[in-house]
This record gives C-alpha cells, sequence and structure tokens, in this order.
C-alpha cells in the first residue's frame, strides 16, 4: 500500500455523470412532535431541558449546552419578538418579486432559539428589531406537519 500523496484527481477512482441518492428524510422524534403540535393544535412547543431550565426552539432531543435529554415540552406560545430580519427582493432562481418578502429570526419569551419565518401584514419599512409579532396559522383543514402550516408572522400591538 502506498502512502503517497496524489497530485494528480484522475489517479482517484470516481465516476463520471450522475450518481443517484436515494435517502428518505425524517423529522426525528423531536421535529415530528413539534410539527404535530403546529398541525393539530396551532401550538408551537419547546423541550425543556431538566438541568439547564432553558426551553430550547425548535426542540431537541437532548440540551445543547449540557447534552442533558429532553423529554418535557412545553407552549411557548405563538407571540414573539424579532431578532433580526431580511427582505428578499429577488427569488431562488435571480428573478425580482413583484413584491418584497421580509423573513426573520423570531424569538420568543420562553425559548431559547426560534424560528425563521416570513412577516406578513405590515411593509418593509415598518419592519423593526424588536417588533412584537404573533404566528398566523392556515386553517386547520389544511395543515399537512410543517413549518408552513404558519403561514407568517404579523406585527402585535
Amino acid at each position: 500500500m502506498s502512502l503517497d500523496k496524489i497530485t494528480n484527481p484522475l489517479h482517484i477512482r470516481h465516476w463520471l455523470g450522475d450518481m443517484e441518492a436515494d435517502y428518505i428524510y425524517t423529522l426525528g422524534i423531536a421535529g415530528e412532535h413539534f410539527f404535530k403540535e403546529i398541525k393539530e393544535n396551532g401550538r408551537i412547543m419547546g423541550a425543556k431541558c431538566p438541568r439547564c431550565n432553558v426551553v430550547i426552539v425548535p426542540p431537541r432531543m437532548y440540551c445543547e449546552k449540557c447534552f442533558a435529554k429532553l423529554e418535557e415540552w412545553v407552549d411557548v406560545g405563538t407571540k414573539g419578538t424579532i431578532h433580526t430580519f431580511t427582505v428578499a427582493t429577488i427569488d431562488v432562481d435571480g428573478k425580482k418579486l413583484k413584491e418584497p418578502v421580509i423573513f426573520a429570526l423570531v424569538k420568543f419569551e420562553r425559548g431559547c432559539g426560534g424560528l425563521i419565518h416570513k412577516i406578513g401584514e405590515t411593509k418593509t419599512k415598518e419592519v423593526k428589531i424588536g417588533m412584537n409579532v404573533e404566528a398566523v396559522f392556515k386553517p386547520s383543514f389544511e395543515r399537512k406537519a410543517s413549518i408552513n402550516d404558519i403561514k407568517y408572522f404579523k406585527p402585535t400591538e
């Protein structure tokens, strides 16, 4: 076996063309519970750490601070605060949007972390960091257990 450094990439085993990679993406235990709550109950849930007492949104199976297993679910409510935001003027294909779209990181009072989502019912010049917002859900019969079951977040008084 040679330990020489390969300097010519053509000497490496490789395939030309496309290589199919079949996989099934799953949400995992925490993700499935999180999206089921949104779909069935219109609730945004976090997972509470028994050691740190932090509530992680979106929930995970283990605390990112102390690695404790997270088994307690907490309703963090539907209201949050814009932590940061951006305004998109082009789509994913680089084409100009008819109307700009506001995306924000929404943090919840009882949670660590937050959700990145659209902001609606406001103009781009009115949105600001620290603005209070509330989730607007699709009607229950349209929900499919995805983040898009939340149509957007709208400003609150």
